[in-house]
């Protein structure tokens, strides 16, 4: 078996693997009680992030290949499947063999897209069935190689889910990050310059959090920013994320408000003097425009967000 994971990628938990599957630089597997499964061949590149739970599992099959950036939550993923730079899969969505998708689509939960077909957009929709020079560029893409076996699994062991290595805090001219008592920030994941974090709050690994000199970044307490999100702010702004919030994974946060106890699903993006109110729930992929303001309780979706309900 030839497992290759970069020194830069990071996993977590045991995961099932074949042969030959690779992890790219920056990338992030999370498989608790071994939920991850990937076939002969498949590669995750740069800056993605896979999460498996007792209850959504990822099974992907053989030579699939990833793009940047892309996020898999709980999905079932088929055998030669090319997946464009940002996709997104939601909890328990099924996708068959030998399809591919557009650059940032998303598959959202429970959805399900049969064998050969071509999926983009955001809401997605199956544009086609492959052709033969689809078939041939998959080939092409995989040297010329598109044959499959049957797969030998073994178990990749990965790090304990809070293992004794941590985050890098760096100052930045005489500012340095604060971290209040029992928070966590994961190996893998740097805080940088004016940033304050309370108490209980988890910053999981790749996370990038940037305060600069100017900022400050304000994080409260019971907070969880999951992997390889990005938060950022410009020199006359701030960041303030209050209590009990929830961001997941691959989002862009940057010089907003968020308020209490509200969710901001994977993959979204929330941009510059934008204002989020308590108890909201961003849904995945969703683009927050800069000075976009929204009430308490609302639920929030699409490419620009608009209110799509009440959080009840």
């Amino acid at each position: 078996m030839n497992t290759r994971v970069d020194s830069s990628a990071r996993v977590y938990g045991d995961v099932r693997v074949g042969d030959g599957v690779y992890i790219a630089q920056g990338t992030v597997v999370r498989s608790q009680d071994t939920s991850v499964t990937m076939g002969d061949k498949t590669f995750v590149l740069e800056n993605s992030v896979v999460v498996g739970t007792k209850s959504n599992p990822v099974k992907i099959g053989s030579k699939t290949v990833f793009g940047h950036k892309c996020i898999v939550m709980g999905s079932e993923i088929g055998d030669l499947c090319e997946i464009g730079n940002g996709t997104i899969f939601l909890e328990g969505s099924k996708v068959g063999n030998n399809c591919i998708f557009g650059e940032g689509t998303i598959i959202p939960q429970g959805a399900i897209i049969p064998d050969n077909s071509v999926v983009i957009g955001r809401p997605f929709r199956i544009i086609r069935t492959l052709t033969e020079d689809d078939r041939a560029m998959v080939k092409r893409m995989r040297g010329g190689d598109t044959s499959l076996k049957d797969v030998t699994y073994i178990i990749y062991e990965g790090r304990k889910w809070r293992d004794e290595s941590m985050g890098k805090l760096n100052a930045i001219g005489d500012k340095y990050p604060k971290v209040g008592l029992g928070s966590i920030v994961f190996d893998g994941a740097e805080v940088n310059g004016d940033v304050k974090i309370g108490e209980n709050t988890i910053i999981h690994s790749g996370v990038r959090i940037i305060g600069n000199s100017h900022g400050p970044v304000i994080i409260g307490n019971n907070v969880k920013i999951m992997e390889n999100t990005v938060l950022h702010l410009l020199p006359d702004n701030q960041l303030i994320i209050e209590d009990n919030v929830s961001i997941g994974p691959g989002c862009i946060v940057h010089g907003c408000k968020i308020g209490e106890g509200s969710v901001i699903e994977s993959g979204s993006i929330i941009c510059d003097y934008s204002k989020i109110g308590k108890n909201t729930l961003v849904k995945s992929g969703s683009l927050v425009k800069q000075r976009s303001e929204f009430n308490d309780n609302k639920i929030i979706e699409g490419f620009p967000a608009k209110v799509s309900g009440e959080n009840t």
